[in-house]
């Protein structure tokens, strides 16, 4: 948890972030109209249930720092006019910037009396996360029901509050028809009530988030059912936290998306429907097909389409396919003459499985053992050398790439159950010995980072685009073989693994892809983007050609991405050393001890701790960097952070003792 202290700033020009340029001298700042002191963190009294786990979670993935109070618990703190506010220096503080209550019942007697007279005082904002639409609130109930699959408009007021990063139109999740998922109450705004999100139901309007201004006090009253899981409750999220806050918070919001395509340059073995099973990787060796591969012409379209979307791929690419298909290779040719139009991401030169050696005399394989029993481990220095080989072949290319990122075939070498439950023990040391800072790791397996060596793991997504398939014919076939029931013909795995996955009716072999499958890894995938996470979704070069299975899961993502969020809100595209920067940086701001509060118009932000950290500050348009003199002279600098939505946000490195301080707009 990021941690407040209670120790003045230091006011000299020493101590200030550097690099302020174009600085204009103002009056002394401060001199009046600092009666009032507000620590940038917010309360949230819990009981636990989804509508404050749904707040909790965008706060943990903004990283905005605040202090949880169990309602629940016995010998929890007492909510007293001490524990919300004291007094520092002959200033009135506010510990808090905003409050979160489950319902507007939920804290009563002489602590309701403390809370409301804290919120009064200091104009701090509180969030109901979910109650009735009924006077208590400011609103009368005009229909209840379930709302699956239909849809909330974000109204010019709620633009202004904070929801202005989205278009009118948010769909509402209905995930499974037969399942009611999410429950509201339409109200009718009574005095003093402003609808954000409104939604709509058996010809009845009605408010499901809106601010009740009343005693004083402004409430946002959500009368919507959410669960942190929700699409629409991601994508309301950040707008809850900015209302909260009044735009001014330590954290930092993003959309992510990024694509790997794994094997470039390698061919993949083709799904065969008849055997329902991989030609030479499952099927009987009678079994024979041609393999997968890219044309020049499919590097065509993936440079037009990266033009037209704004998206860059990520070619995780094995050397050892081009030298293997000879010198006058086509798709060599052709990539190598793009190759500074693209991404490269090293892959291993031939995609060696890097963990134990396996033992294919057995079904399923086992690791190969030595004499002791022990498993039999691919050595350090083959490890090293499908590394360093590729890098070499690549740069012997003019391909320019980043050699301390790692993905390995297959993301072997890592734990992977039920064969291996460590780590290739060799793994480690080459990694060291080739510099590598980031090594990819399966979602599905693993899903947090961790170091091996001097590396990092990162997760990446997998799609169900898979690997072995070139038209979408295969794709639906091994979909159907996967995920429908003995009786239908399928496999049974999702019979077997009732817990893990669901069996579905088999899907047509004509529709099915675009009616089914594209759809729901649509979901999966703007989910991810959604959760603020930033980790890197992966399909096969197997994906990018003949049908180009791929594109319409591409494409569909992008135009809901784009129907969802303002222009002004674009997906970013990070590289993987990107991606591990900020999972790196989100870890030490949990743990900082870094005080953040803001007085007389001005956001200050002090570094306790032992060594430089990275702050995320999120405030409003037109907010300036400052610099203060030893005369409390206040210096304007350039604009802060980065415009992203309708703010301006921004990791900053504060050196230990060190301060930044911004002046947001008034």
């Amino acid at each position: 948890m990021l941690k407040s202290g209670l120790r003045r700033p230091i006011l000299a020009a020493a101590l200030a972030v550097a690099g302020v340029a174009g600085a204009v001298l103002a009056a002394p700042a401060d001199a009046a109209g600092a009666q009032q002191r507000i620590d940038l963190r917010v309360l949230v009294l819990t009981d636990h249930s989804v509508g404050v786990d749904t707040v909790v979670a965008q706060l943990d993935r903004e990283s905005v720092p605040y202090t949880a109070i169990d309602l629940t618990a016995a010998n929890r703190p007492a909510i007293t006019a001490a524990s919300l506010a004291d007094t520092v220096s002959g200033v009135r503080r506010a510990k808090y910037q905003g409050v979160v209550v489950p319902r507007e019942t939920s804290v009563t007697g002489a602590e309701a009396t403390a809370l409301a007279a804290f919120e009064r005082e200091f104009a701090i904002r509180q969030i109901i996360a979910y109650t009735g639409a009924t006077a208590a609130v400011g609103v009368t109930n005009a229909w209840s029901g379930p709302l699956d699959g239909t849809s909330l408009t974000v109204t010019a007021a709620g633009k202004q509050a904070g929801f202005g990063y989205l278009n009118a139109t948010v769909p509402i999740d209905d995930r499974d028809p037969d399942v009611p998922e999410s429950f509201g109450y339409l109200g009718t705004p009574g005095t003093g009530f402003t609808p954000l999100v409104t939604g709509a139901a058996d010809g009845q309007t009605g408010s499901l988030l809106g601010v009740y201004a009343h005693d004083g006090r402004e409430d946002l009253v959500v009368t919507i059912a959410m669960n942190r899981n929700q699409t629409h409750a991601m994508v309301l999220g950040h707008g809850l936290i900015q209302w909260l806050t009044k735009g001014v918070h330590i954290g930092h919001w993003r959309n992510w998306f990024s694509i790997h395509v794994d094997d470039v340059f390698l061919p993949d073995a083709r799904w065969d429907a008849g055997e329902n099973c991989t030609i030479g990787d499952g099927c009987d060796p009678s079994v024979t097909g041609t393999d997968i591969r890219m044309q020049p012409a499919d590097v065509t379209k993936l440079l037009q389409w990266q033009q037209q979307s704004g998206v860059k791929v990520d070619m995780v690419f094995n050397g050892e396919g081009s030298v293997d298909a000879g010198a006058s290779d086509p798709l060599t040719t052709s990539l190598l003459a793009n190759k500074t139009k693209l991404r490269w991401v090293n892959h291993t030169y031939s995609h060696m499985y890097l963990g134990c050696v396996q033992d294919f005399t057995v079904t399923p394989w086992q690791c190969a053992k030595n004499a002791d029993g022990s498993p039999k481990w691919v050595t350090q220095a083959d490890i090293s050398a499908q590394i360093k080989q590729n890098v070499d072949w690549a740069r012997s290319k003019g391909i320019s790439l980043t050699a301390s990122e790692l993905v390995t075939g297959e993301h072997s070498g890592l734990k992977s159950l039920p064969q291996m439950s460590v780590d290739n023990p060799n793994l480690a040391p080459a990694l060291s010995a080739n510099g590598i800072k980031v090594i990819a790791s399966d979602a599905s397996r693993e899903p947090a980072s961790r170091p091996i060596g001097p590396a990092v793991t990162e997760k990446r997504w997998p799609m169900n685009i898979y690997y072995n398939v070139g038209t979408t014919a295969e794709e639906v076939d091994e979909y159907n073989w996967i995920y429908t029931s003995r009786a239908d013909g399928g496999s049974g795995i999702c019979e077997d693994n009732p817990a893990t996955s669901t069996c579905i009716a088999p899907l047509s072999k004509s529709s099915g892809f675009a009616d089914y499958i594209v759809p729901i890894e649509t979901r999966i995938a703007f989910d991810h983007i959604v959760s603020t996470d930033p980790a890197p979704h992966y399909a096969h070069q197997s994906n990018l050609t003949e049908d180009q299975v791929l594109y319409p899961v591409l494409d569909a993502l992008l135009a809901r991405y784009r129907a969802t969020f303002t222009t002004a809100t674009p997906l970013q595209n990070p590289t993987f050393t990107a991606v591990a920067r900020q999972h790196q940086r989100q870890a030490a701001i949990r743990t900082a001890n870094v005080e953040a509060y803001q007085q007389g118009g001005r956001v200050t932000i002090v570094n306790h701790g032992s060594a430089a950290v990275d702050v995320p500050v999120t405030v409003p348009a037109g907010t300036k960097t400052i610099t203060v003199s030893l005369l409390g002279i206040e210096a304007t600098g350039a604009a802060y952070g980065e415009a992203y939505g309708t703010e301006r946000s921004g990791w900053t490195s504060v050196a230990r003792n060190g301060q930044l301080l911004l002046r947001p707009a008034s």
